[in-house]
């Protein structure tokens, strides 16, 4: 069984998944291992690691921490630049930036990474990303150098995320940016889940349990949640989050 086969199954499951972001450049590697074991016991379905802009330079050795400490959740990498690739990951989101124009964000960094992808054996999982404005400029907006798609028009999403999976693309990712001051609305999450047929990964500035079930109810089949729990530093956070997403099977 292939890992996009593990997300899919945790998704049928449960009716929708809680994914756990962990940017390596806002967790101590010195809680990492305590992070982890929080995110498996307390019902997380899968550990992205990675971040738009990476300062440090523990990424290999953290994120086989994550891996060591927690072998039989999905590890799957969330990579900002060429530079967050291992081979201890499980697999990586194949990120294509959709939402803007930037070409070394739609195929350049592609052509330079699928080598060392295949050469790794890492399990790619194509992924049409796409931003959505959020009031304000998250660090993802400023590093790729792209606009987001306006959160008031979301035919304007559908038809990216058709794109999407015209070309072939595995699903497609709903993202208002890390710490973003406005999360991807409820009727564009639902507007688009229910216009085509690949899954949806809904994620960015989404802070209270509440908000995860909307978009899980919405039809997000994965939710991702990151910047709060990284801010309030209680396991039992997590299970929140993952009764209010499981719920809705």
């Amino acid at each position: 069984m292939t890992t996009f086969d593990r997300l899919l199954a945790s998704r049928d499951q449960h009716g929708s998944a809680l994914w756990v972001l962990l940017d390596p450049d806002r967790i101590d590697k010195a809680d990492l291992a305590r992070t982890t074991e929080a995110c498996v016991e307390n019902g997380a379905d899968a550990i992205l690691f990675g971040g738009s802009f990476l300062i440090s330079t523990n990424f290999e050795s953290m994120i086989r921490e994550v891996k060591r400490v927690a072998p039989e959740i999905p590890l799957v990498i969330f990579p900002g630049d060429t530079n967050q690739i291992s081979s201890a990951a499980d697999a990586i989101l194949f990120l294509s930036m959709i939402s803007g124009r930037n070409p070394e964000l739609l195929i350049g960094q592609h052509a330079k990474a699928a080598p060392t992808i295949k050469a790794m054996g890492l399990e790619p999982i194509a992924t049409g990303y796409i931003l959505v404005e959020s009031r304000t400029q998250t660090t993802v907006e400023y590093v790729s150098n792209t606009k987001p798609l306006p959160r008031a028009k979301p035919d304007i999403a559908m038809a990216h995320a058709l794109a999407a999976e015209y070309l072939g693309m595995s699903c497609v990712y709903l993202d208002a940016g890390s710490g973003a001051g406005a999360m991807v609305p409820v009727d564009m999450v639902k507007a688009v889940s229910s216009y085509i047929n690949i899954p949806v990964i809904a994620g960015g500035g989404i802070r209270t349990p509440e908000d995860a079930a909307d978009r899980a109810e919405a039809g997000a089949s994965f939710v991702v949640v990151g910047s709060v729990l990284e801010e309030n530093d209680d396991p039992a956070l997590i299970r929140s989050f993952a009764e209010a997403i499981h719920t809705t099977a």
